[in-house]
């Protein structure tokens, strides 16, 4: 049987990336792979959206007190993403994938099980960081499953990957709110548990038939990517997570106080952020496999940022839903365009590294994104002026993307 380098430690100096499996493995491992996004991004971190105004209203929280439930699991996230090179190196991609899942799911059945923000958000803290690991463990693995079959595998793979978040997006949407409305915010935390543990039972079986980075190759040195060459896309990542953040915290409030939707109505609007995160996962593939430097974020990023700012200028149900069409069918595509950037400019060995850095910036971003938004949200002006912020804050991450370039030698193995 061989041996996977990441989950051993790694013995196979000579090549970079494991060899690729056929295009249908990789594709099917890549489903079972995108139960970690829907785990770590979209039960883990955006369904809170759902349960936020429930909470708030029972708990007497202001709009910063909310945003200190996501702040702390974007600082847990910048602690995952610090620590997850070592610890995948120490115990191996697939253990970290499969534990750091796991305990994320562990901390969301707890969250039900008190009402004192401290311990919530030492729970968010340990969820946030956790889900870090295991994340950045994924999307290496991701990477790896898309090697060969030609420029347009790649994308496709790293698209169903992230897609996953979108299939966690719809099914808490379909799940937590008529749950929250019959039986409260803890029972919402208590589902969101137990459906990340049944996420993970799903992954196990593609995590076991999935390839893995391997060591750097025979005779080389270094960490494989240069910090210098890739900032624009290091400071457009940070700048994305701290505008996209506000729109997936705040947007089911502003929904709720500006044009009093109903329980279900968050659920069509949440399922359709969802469904069209899914059908971008496959929609972007081709996209991206052309777009070269940072275009391919200036683009995904583009279109998030013209989703969260419809809803701001036309209060209506089908503005509304077109803004949830557009920045579900974007904002995770801008995860792996990111990705897709990495494959492209750093040799194999140095994917899991390289992403980890840039997800410490992205990770960062998410921590100070609902903090900032809630503090101009708790002023004058309301939750619509945090949400105008996050949006310039965007419209700069699209700015420092276009001045990525492309690495003018390939990467080994990067085909």
């Amino acid at each position: 049987m061989t041996e996977n380098p990441i989950a051993s430690g790694g013995s196979r100096a000579a090549d970079s990336v494991e060899a690729a499996p056929p295009a249908m493995v990789s594709l099917r491992v890549a489903a079972g792979l995108a139960m970690m996004p829907a785990v770590s991004m979209a039960l883990g971190r955006f369904a809170y959206a759902l349960l936020l105004p429930s909470m708030r209203s029972d708990l007497g929280w202001s709009f910063t007190e909310a945003g200190a439930m996501n702040a702390a699991s974007g600082l847990g996230f910048v602690i995952g993403a610090l620590i997850a090179a070592p610890v995948i190196r120490a115990i191996g991609g697939a253990r970290a994938f499969m534990i750091g899942g796991l305990i994320t799911a562990a901390t969301l059945f707890c969250s039900g099980l008190t009402g004192l923000l401290v311990p919530l958000l030492v729970l968010r803290t340990l969820g946030g960081a956790t889900g870090a690991v295991a994340f950045i463990a994924g999307s290496a693995i991701a990477a790896a499953a898309g090697q060969g079959g030609g420029p347009g595998r790649a994308p496709l793979v790293l698209g169903i990957y992230f897609g996953g978040g979108g299939l966690g997006v719809v099914v808490s949407a379909l799940i937590v709110p008529p749950l929250v409305a019959a039986a409260g915010w803890q029972a919402g935390w208590f589902a969101l548990g137990l459906l990340s543990f049944a996420a993970m039972a799903i992954a196990a079986p593609a995590l076991a038939r999935a390839p893995h980075p391997g060591p750097a190759p025979a005779g080389s040195s270094g960490r494989g990517w240069s910090i210098r060459f890739m900032a624009p896309q290091i400071v457009s990542y940070a700048l994305y997570g701290l505008g996209y953040i506000a729109y997936a915290t705040y947007i089911v409030a502003y929904l709720r106080d500006t044009q009093h939707f109903l329980a279900w109505e968050i659920s069509l609007f949440w399922a359709l952020v969802g469904i069209a995160a899914m059908i971008g996962a496959f929609a972007w593939g081709p996209v991206l496999a052309r777009l070269r430097g940072g275009w391919g974020s200036v683009a995904t990023i583009g279109v998030t940022t013209l989703a969260a700012a419809i809803p701001l200028f036309f209060e209506s149900r089908g503005a509304a839903w077109l803004s949830a069409i557009l920045f579900g069918g974007a904002f995770l595509a801008a995860v792996a365009a990111m990705t897709a950037c990495v494959r492209r400019n750093v040799d194999p060995h140095g994917w899991t590294h390289a992403i980890g850095f840039l997800t410490v910036g992205f990770a960062a971003g998410q921590s100070i994104g609902p903090l900032m938004s809630g503090l101009v949200a708790d002023g004058a002006d309301g939750i619509r002026a945090g949400l105008m912020l996050s949006i310039l804050v965007m419209m700069a991450a699209i700015l420092a993307a276009a001045f990525q370039r492309e690495r003018s030698v390939r990467p080994r193995s990067a085909a």
